[in-house]
């Protein structure tokens, strides 16, 4: 890059070579363009097959053929899952226990979070280890002295027993630890100057400038909410409180032996019906989580 002066004004421009690509460049691109469509066919292909298979009639579905088109764009599959099961009983208590967690999440995070990432205490980098170590724990490995507390409190088939136990979540606290540590200290200072508390500076300066990843956070936990099927499926009993990831296994083996294959394309119509919502959520807060995972990755 070369600059040069006009001769009159004696302002100076910059000229720019052309990027030439070279034989390597080109093909370098050529592959990385067929994977990223390949990657994305074999991501996007199940549920287009999902989709699909929830509009064929019993008959078409059990034909050797190979067929990826439907036959007729018909609503009985969708209207039989609606009604063979409660569904939508389902889909408002998933609502309720998601939007209830993420309550309990967002307040158990952000407090925790705060005191790793600003409090001054003894152990404190040992206890965030120890949530790190967590985080590596699978429920399967914990579930049975969970369940054995739930049953001596009577919260079996309860909403009690379906909420908390998921009332914190260690990832939760440490995206938020990230973010809250990238805050510049002479914010929090000016705050506690202007008379702010520490629960103060919590909500309206640390809450705000990290509200990028307190979307992220709270995506992730309503996604990992709505899909949950280990615990709901082992605490509950009764279509009262039965949550859809349980519930479509309810609706799958409401028929009986072939009868159950039969029907896989209401079974297809009623995954397309929960699927909804998350994809909804994600692609009106896609951007904040981009940005949230961005600003976790640089701390």
């Amino acid at each position: 890059m070369s600059k040069k002066k006009y001769r009159d004004t004696g302002a100076e421009y910059t000229s720019r070579k052309p990027i030439l690509y070279t034989k390597k460049d080109k093909t370098l691109y050529v592959l990385q363009t067929a994977g990223a469509i390949l990657v994305t066919l074999i991501m996007v292909f199940p549920v287009y097959w999902m989709i699909v298979t929830s509009f064929k009639s019993g008959n078409v579905l059990l034909t050797k053929e190979l067929n990826l088109l439907p036959d007729a764009l018909n609503l009985d599959n969708y209207i039989e899952a609606c009604t063979r099961v409660p569904l939508f009983r389902y889909i408002l208590n998933t609502i309720a226990v998601t939007v209830i967690i993420m309550i309990l999440k967002l307040t158990t995070g952000v407090l925790a979070a705060y005191g790793f990432a600003r409090g001054r205490f003894w152990g404190r980098d040992v206890l965030f280890y120890v949530i790190l170590g967590a985080m590596m724990v699978p429920h399967q490995v914990i579930f049975v002295p969970v369940y054995v507390l739930c049953s001596k409190l009577g919260w079996v088939d309860t909403f009690a027993g379906l909420v908390l136990p998921s009332a914190v979540a260690p990832h939760f606290i440490f995206m938020l630890r990230q973010s809250f540590k990238s805050v510049d200290d002479s914010y929090v200072e000016a705050g506690k100057i202007d008379g702010l508390g520490t629960l103060g500076a919590i909500i309206r300066i640390m809450v705000p400038m990290c509200k990028a990843t307190l979307i992220t956070a709270s995506l992730n936990t309503f996604i990992t909410s709505w899909n949950s099927y280990f615990w709901p499926k082992i605490i509950t009993q009764s279509d009262k409180i039965r949550v859809i990831s349980v519930g479509l296994v309810h609706l799958r083996e409401s028929w009986n032996g072939v009868a159950m294959w039969q029907h896989t394309n209401v079974t297809m119509a009623g995954c397309v019906i929960t699927m909804i919502p998350a994809v909804i959520l994600f692609f009106v807060f896609q951007k904040y989580m981009l940005t949230g995972y961005s600003k976790m990755a640089m701390k």
